[in-house]
């Protein structure tokens, strides 16, 4: 199980490191004859390297418009410039575009022309970041892998707009303005292939409904959320990467084994109002604990096996694989408790 998790971050992860090793894939030399052709192609803002002759790079020439794309070009660079409008006409050759980077612009709602985004019917990847965006933009490419909209205003998310995406892997929507009204039981519905969903910095007192079953990672950081549901996570039974810090949880908002879940390998419960350590899973191999409220860490109790059975079996036995373990910020006075080195053998650091 853990070998088969590994994996699938590992390939979310490679995917995540695309910058530049996606545009710069292996070509074949340019013979310098060409180079002319390709320099009468490109727009006089932009740059075209003549050893990559499918990215563009417009980004940083305090362009309002969008230039007109060249036909051959995958990968569009757009980021930091002043471009309030996403017309048709620029992409009209563009039938090959797999990434667009808008990020850092003056976008809004009402600068994206309708059904513009989803005629790019081979993009992969859009990012929209640091723009004035209010919600969602929608239709969007039914093949899009990566959507990125972080920092912009967005409040609302239409109805249906993910419903077609089932090959979107990763959907940041961190620091907007969504309420948890904006999040209803079939805003996520389609989305099978979801792997990293991030929530943080919005306003949710509630945990979000009806995650996709196979998310992997979930942050939720910066939030108000003060209670997790009973069995919240047998819904989400892959995940495996959770982040609640900065939000109003207490002990009695957590049920007892909300976190005992043997999918989570790293939990991270940081900033909140917790007054002791919540029941964890065996399988847990890292906990962020800091700046909350616990006064004593008592061993005996948090761990996730008996005492008895973690002296008999040692390493060989199943036995807990915390490996770090984060509780400065508390209340909480040195030395390590000795039943905690003894129930987790496997340790590497704890910050106190």
């Amino acid at each position: 199980m853990t070998l088969k998790v590994y994996t699938s971050l590992l390939l979310l992860f490679l995917v995540n490191s695309v910058w530049t090793r996606t545009v710069r894939q292996v070509y074949d030399e340019l013979d310098p004859e060409h180079w002319s052709h390709y320099t009468s192609e490109c727009p006089q803002e932009c740059f075209c390297p003549p050893s990559f002759p499918n990215a563009l790079y417009c980004d940083n020439k305090g362009l309002k418009e969008i230039p007109a794309i060249p036909a051959r070009i995958w990968y569009l660079y757009l980021q930091n410039n002043l471009i309030e409008t996403v017309s048709e006409k620029p992409f009209a050759n563009a039938t090959h575009l797999r990434w667009i980077n808008l990020n850092k612009n003056k976008i809004t709602n009402n600068g994206i022309e309708s059904g513009v985004l989803s005629k790019l019917k081979r993009l992969l990847y859009l990012f929209l970041e640091d723009n004035e965006l209010e919600e969602v933009p929608a239709p969007l490419p039914v093949g899009l892998e990566q959507l990125r909209l972080a920092r912009n205003k967005i409040s609302r998310i239409p109805e249906g707009v993910f419903s077609n995406l089932e090959n979107l892997t990763m959907l940041d929507l961190h620091q907007n303005s969504l309420l948890d009204s904006a999040l209803q039981s079939d805003t996520f519905q389609g989305l099978k292939n979801l792997m990293q969903l991030n929530i943080a910095k919005n306003s949710l007192k509630k945990m979000p409904l009806s995650i996709p079953a196979n998310t992997l990672q979930l942050f939720l950081d910066n939030n108000s959320i003060e209670v997790i549901p009973e069995n919240y996570f047998s819904a989400i039974p892959k995940v495996t990467f959770l982040r609640l810090n900065y939000n109003k949880l207490s002990d009695d908002g957590i049920p007892s084994n909300g976190f005992n879940v043997s999918s989570i390998l790293d939990l991270q419960l940081s900033h909140n109002q917790l007054t002791k350590i919540p029941p964890i899973n065996a399988h847990l191999e890292h906990l962020h604990l800091d700046h909350n409220r616990i006064k004593s860490v008592n061993g005996t109790q948090i761990c996730p096996v008996s005492i008895a059975i973690a002296e008999e079996y040692g390493f060989y036995g199943n036995i807990p694989r915390l490996r770090y373990l984060r509780l400065d910020g508390n209340e909480i006075q040195p030395p390590i408790p000795l039943d905690i080195m003894i129930c987790f053998r496997l340790l590497q650091a704890v910050v106190i």
